[in-house]
């Protein structure tokens, strides 16, 4: 929760392309008294602002952004016009070409190459006289000194050709960005802007962000799905690889969970939404990719703290070409000076600092295409160096669709009490067995009354009042706490945990009533995932509460080793495993259903619950989140994570390599500042598309 008095607010950053803005950002904006915290998103050009609004109002903030040289509009609004710097670097090349053909033409071209460099520098200037005032060089800076030296020896031309390709950099960069930018936003593109709302007299077109939860939308065969809702009359295949990833319909019926952008089969669906359109599934995950990418990696932390000491590394390096080789060599001074501000136009590490966090963001995006939600950029680049994953059986490894298969009614009791007893008791429960429970009382037509006093027994059961007298329903281990166990028991315990079944056990005060048996089928892939984990350089485990011979009979189905089964586990001793194994042998990833075993997530270096689609607190719960149930997923995380990464490097070892050549070439007297500014920009142009190949990469 927010403080009183703290507010958290979002602005759009007119100019914010590259880390060197963050920079400038920080040493301002950050510096306020009553500002708690800065967060940015280069890629989309905001800057989030948490401040004490009681110490500091936004007017403050705004003259902050406007002192780093850049102009601050309210989230909502449009942002920044590109056309005012993409017609100033039209004019500054033109300014340019005419200049050459002036020279070519054996006539004086000093005004037109002025003009190149006034239009190419126009947005530049600012932002550097506040970087010198500041003593914080950065690109702008950098550019400015380089351009204003080549005019000082009389290089009108490679000054004028500087500044535009200089601003010519900077209109393909935001261009480039603005592609990875939009990757984010298109996760909201498909779902339809308009509703068909169902009314008393008549059906009416509504704005869908003008519907409210409740309200009954119709969906005819072929459209969209315009919000988040449950069905309430019709049947039909829905695709929802908008959220999941996978193109294989999904039948759905009355009863049924839909979510927005799903594209309806050939039935007519009347659905009553359960979320407004800002609230639905697919905004919900859109905003955490954008928090995502706020948050940053420990990649992109590492290439920022280079950047801080590489742009005065090459400052030194520029005045010892500067100096040295004059005093050293004989070298004329006007060449030493002419070297050193190539140097300078070299010390931009705009590609270098841009390379990761586009990078990141697209393997982000990617992932959230194919149904796979990663928190942040961390949690992906951790997926990659799994050891061991760590899964538990209901609704994991199994269905989650449990049923009952088998009653067995003792000391008298029939199988109606026994199961009316259970139901009462776990009325309010939402666990798959005790859902079980209740749907098979419902299929035999017997009603439910709620129980009273009801208190849940953490990783033991449930027990409370029904008809004056005290019931419990829980695990054989609980049954052995209370001294209930017999030989009777045990024998029918042994009998019905022998083929993939979790009993439970029914009593009072006196005796156990009975025992239910629920079956669970195991999901086709888990036979599967071992291979593939194993394959990718990690182990496998099951963790679950349910019972020994259950767990080991369910391992056995799917081929796993005795070894690999920790059954009977209480909540604090499944726990104190992943604590161990994280330990031990880091990082491990637990997969759960996100709500059941949030601590157990919590506890593992990446969290994963699967199955989440449509559920906002599971989504919430782990770091990372499946929409679909698909265990599969797990192993393409892996293979994702390792590809971003690559890349990453790719893309770093790429733009420091071209520096250091340039800095060779420099030295040997062979570079010119034109060359320097072409190489800056295609390698900034180049690790941008590589980064976007995680986009196109349809693996």
């Amino acid at each position: 929760m927010t403080a009183p008095g703290i507010t958290r607010r979002a602005y759009r950053i007119d100019g914010l392309d590259c880390a060197e803005e963050v920079r400038a950002l920080k040493g301002s904006v950050g510096q306020l008294d009553g500002v708690q915290a800065l967060s940015f998103d280069v890629l989309r050009a905001r800057m989030v602002v948490t401040f004490d609004g009681a110490a500091i109002d936004e007017k403050a903030i705004f003259a902050g952004v406007r002192k780093a040289g850049l102009k601050a509009h309210p989230w909502s609004a449009e942002g920044e016009s590109r056309s005012a710097r993409t017609i100033l670097t039209a004019l500054s090349g033109v300014a340019t070409v005419v200049g050459v053909l002036m020279l070519a033409a054996d006539r004086p071209a000093q005004v037109p190459f002025a003009l190149g460099v006034a239009f190419g520098t126009w947005t530049v200037l600012p932002k550097a006289w506040n970087a010198a005032r500041a003593l914080r060089p950065d690109m702008n800076l950098l550019m400015t000194i380089a351009v204003v030296g080549a005019l000082g020896i009389g290089e009108w031309f490679e000054a004028s050709t500087v500044s535009f390709l200089f601003s010519f950099s900077l209109v393909l960069e935001a261009w480039s960005v603005r592609r990875a930018r939009r990757a984010i936003e298109s996760l909201l593109d498909l779902t339809p802007a308009m509703a068909h709302v169902v009314g008393e007299d008549a059906e009416q077109d509504l704005p869908a962000d003008a519907v409210e939860p409740g309200t009954l939308v119709r969906v005819r065969p072929g459209e969209r799905v315009p919000l988040d809702g449950r069905i309430e009359s019709g049947a039909s295949s829905l695709d929802e690889s908008l959220l999941t990833g996978e193109s294989m319909p999904v039948e759905k019926q009355a009863g049924d969970s839909v979510v927005a952008g799903s594209i309806n089969g050939d039935g007519m669906l009347e659905v009553r939404t359960t979320h407004a359109a800002g609230d639905s599934t697919v905004a919900h995950i859109a905003k955490l990719v954008e928090e995502a990418s706020e948050r940053g990696s420990e990649s992109e932390r590492w290439v920022e703290k280079f950047a801080r000491v590489y742009t005065p590394v090459v400052l030194a390096l520029a005045l010892i070409a500067l100096v040295a080789p004059p005093l050293l060599f004989d070298v004329a001074w006007d060449d030493a000076f002419y070297r050193a501000l190539v140097l300078l136009v070299i010390a931009c590490p705009c590609a270098l600092v841009i390379s990761t966090p586009v990078a990141i963001v697209s393997g982000l995006t990617a992932a959230a295409r194919h149904g796979v939600l990663v928190k942040e950029g961390r949690f992906l680049e951790i997926a990659g160096d799994l050891t061991l994953v760590a899964f538990d059986k209901t609704g994991t490894l199994t269905q989650g669709r449990p049923k009952v298969v088998e009653l067995v009614a003792l000391d008298g009791h029939t199988e109606e009490e026994l199961l009316s007893r259970a139901a009462a008791v776990e009325a309010g429960s939402e666990h798959p067995l005790a859902r079980a429970i209740i749907d098979e009382c419902k299929r035999r037509g017997l009603a439910v009354p709620a129980a009273s006093e009801v208190r849940a027994v953490r990783g033991k059961g449930v027990e409370g009042r029904f008809d004056g007298r005290s019931f419990w329903v829980g695990s054989h281990r609980w049954v052995e706490e209370k001294g209930r166990d017999s030989h009777d028991t045990d024998k029918h315990m042994l009998e019905l945990s022998r083929h993939d079944r979790s009993v439970m056990l029914v009593g009072n005060e006196r005796h156990v009533c009975g025992l239910i048996a629920v079956a669970d089928d195991v999901r086709p892939e888990a036979r599967l995932i071992q291979g593939e984990l194993l394959a990718e350089g990690a182990d496998c485990l099951m963790l679950t509460g349910d019972n020994e011979r259950t767990a080991l009979s369910i391992a056995a189905n799917i081929e796993w080793k005795p070894q690999l089964v920790r059954a009977e586990l209480l909540p604090e001793e499944k726990i104190a495993i992943v604590e161990k194994l994280v330990a031990e042998r880091p990082p491990v990833a637990m997969v759960g259903d996100g709500i059941n075993d949030a601590p157990a997530l919590a506890a593992a270096d990446l969290g994963i619950a699967m199955g989440v689609a449509g559920s906002d607190t599971a989504i919430e719960t782990a770091d990372v989140a499946l929409m679909t149930s698909d265990l599969t997923k797990i192993p393409w995380l892996m293979r994702h994570s390792r590809r971003t990464r690559r890349i990453v490097r790719q893309n770093i070892i790429g733009a420091l390599a071209l520096k250091a050549v340039f800095v060779l070439l420099t030295f040997g007297g062979v570079a010119s500042l034109w060359m320097a500014i072409v190489a800056d920009m295609g390698a900034s142009l180049v690790v941008v598309a590589n980064a976007l190949r995680l986009l196109w990469d349809k693996r």
